[in-house]
């Protein structure tokens, strides 16, 4: 055996995993195609938001879709070549999207986000990174009253679940974020939304701490899984190969592919996701602000003040489009004018998404000794801590704390 536990994956789920299962005494190898922080970990807003519990299949996005998809360059778009390949994974969005199923994957993602949120910061405390954490809130903004009270139905989902919000005028806006480009007239701001200081120096800084406890971590793209009597073989290129008595399965967008070789076929989709980071200097933002109507987030980091989000729906292959990028910081220009738009560094990644706003997190079809831990889309940081002890009860054949059927890989 090359370890009692093998993680596919180097992300900030798989490294969360491999160090709390180091913390029960295994010894765990973690084999990632390119390493530690390569991927949607390295490059996304920095956010915990356990506040976000509405998923994103919903009829409100059914209503903003067809508006959204006739911009190449807005929120939400579908490139015409890929439209296609993507249509059943969109049909199985589209069924998500009952009222009866948003109620279903509220409950489940409510459970996942108050574990996980439970599970953070004694799991930031015990790898030395406590420091990186901040509480600083998020304001989502809104450019007329109409838009503020077509939300509403959100805040009053998020009120029963026992989450803290305060709508505010243009006044107290800016107060809490001065600069605020005039037209944005409301906004809610949610205190319990906090943030890492950068989530590719935080997801290193796992990989670090795992190492220094005697942890490995190693390059390899591992291609095909293998079930056998007394364990797990893993198949890579070139004949390269490991095996461990159980594995992790946490390797983001690219999780369905290895997933295949056990039976399982899962719709895993790739959310592509842009940004801008611009210098640290760039703009003194106090909260991170979500621009709702326009799909994009402005964030502040120890690196840099960060500009990006919106979805583009076309898998692994295509080239990246950094005019969604750009779209992005000329709004951002504008919604904020004083900010400086110059010298800053563009991003593209992948992220794992499955139709309804869920992940999947349970074992295999075929195999006990394999548990998939993937596809959170947008909440992969948010809910690493919380996924890390769920894989690691799976691992110990333990009951988990939360209830895991809406969470199935077979749910499909």
């Amino acid at each position: 055996m090359n370890a009692d536990v093998i993680v596919i994956g180097a992300g900030v789920v798989g490294l969360s995993t491999a160090l709390s299962l180091q913390g029960r005494g295994f010894d765990v190898l973690v084999l990632d195609r390119e390493g530690p922080a390569a991927g949607a970990s390295a490059g996304n807003a920095g956010a915990f938001a356990f506040t976000d519990i509405l998923p994103l299949a919903s009829p409100g996005i059914l209503k903003k879709a067809p508006k959204w998809l006739l911009d190449p360059l807005g929120p939400l778009s579908v490139p015409p070549g890929y439209a296609l390949q993507i249509a059943p994974w969109m049909f199985r969005f589209w069924r998500a999207c009952s009222p009866a199923r948003v109620r279903q994957s509220t409950l489940a993602q409510t459970a996942l986000m108050d574990y996980s949120k439970a599970a953070l910061e004694p799991f930031l405390t015990e790898t030395g990174t406590l420091g990186m954490l901040e509480k600083k809130g998020n304001l989502q903004v809104y450019e007329s009253k109409a838009e503020l009270e077509a939300s509403l139905p959100g805040w009053q989902a998020r009120a029963e679940h026992g989450i803290d919000f305060r709508h505010m005028d243009a006044a107290e806006m800016a107060t809490l974020q001065p600069g605020l480009a005039p037209r944005f007239s409301h906004g809610t701001f949610t205190p319990g939304w906090y943030s890492i200081a950068d989530p590719k120096l935080y997801t290193l800084a796992l990989a670090d701490r795992f190492r220094a406890k005697g942890g490995r971590i190693e390059r390899g793209e591992v291609t095909a899984l293998e079930h056998l009597s007394d364990g797990v073989k893993l198949l890579g290129h070139a004949s390269a190969s490991w095996r461990a008595d159980k594995v992790v399965l946490a390797a983001g967008a690219f999780s369905h592919q290895i997933a295949r070789s056990l039976g399982d076929k899962i719709p895993l989709e790739t959310e592509r996701g842009y940004n801008t980071t611009l210098p640290p200097d760039a703009f003194d933002l106090k909260t991170q602000i979500t621009f709702g109507g326009h799909g994009f987030v402005i964030s502040r980091l120890s690196t840099g003040i960060r500009v990006g989000g919106a979805v583009e729906l076309g898998g692994l292959k295509r080239p990246a489009n950094f005019r969604r990028s750009e779209a992005m910081l000329k709004k951002a220009k504008a919604f904020l004018p004083c900010l400086k738009d110059q010298g800053g560094t563009q991003w593209m990644g992948f992220r794992p998404s499955l139709p309804d706003s869920l992940p999947a997190i349970g074992h295999a079809r075929s195999s006990h000794r394999v548990v998939y831990a993937f596809g959170h889309g947008h909440l992969g940081l948010t809910q690493s801590a919380g996924t890390a002890r769920l894989v690691s009860d799976l691992i110990q054949d333990r009951d988990p704390q939360i209830d895991l059927s809406p969470f199935s890989p077979q749910r499909f």
